[in-house]
């Protein structure tokens, strides 16, 4: 449960748009992630980050990608195989002028290509942007 004290706690998570009992998947982890945000995502949601062993049904997938990391395409793919059918996929790139930043045509290239389509973006952090991507099979 969130309380009035944690808010600043999960703020980034609010702003990705998670809930408290949501189940959480993180994917191409690495020692550049916002540890604000991961722990933002575990205060609201109230459980741990599930690796990317896990094989239960997750409702949202947190992929940190920075260019460089292989092919997207394939990673987005990957990403859904845990994926609830109305889950979201939140794609985590460095901002512009950060080490291993993704321009955003690539996203834009990869996301249809794999089955998925951004329906926004945010800022959950400082060096980081998220892209929310949704199955463009009827999911929200």
């Amino acid at each position: 449960m969130v309380t009035a004290g944690s808010t600043a706690e999960v703020g980034a998570a609010q702003r990705l748009g998670l809930k408290p009992g949501q189940v959480v998947q993180e994917l191409g982890y690495d020692g550049d992630v916002d540890q604000d945000l991961r722990s933002s995502v575990e205060a609201l949601t109230g459980g741990e980050l599930l690796d990317e062993d896990a094989q239960e049904v997750v409702d949202v997938v947190l992929l940190w990608w920075r260019d460089g990391d292989g092919d997207l395409i394939d990673a987005l793919v990957d990403s859904l195989a845990t994926l609830d059918e109305t889950g979201v996929v939140w794609l985590l790139t460095p901002k512009a002028g950060r080490d291993g930043h993704v321009p955003p045509a690539d996203v834009e290239e990869a996301a249809p290509t794999a089955g998925l389509f951004a329906t926004k973006t945010v800022s959950p952090g400082e060096d980081w942007v998220g892209a929310r991507l949704v199955s463009g099979g009827g999911r929200r």
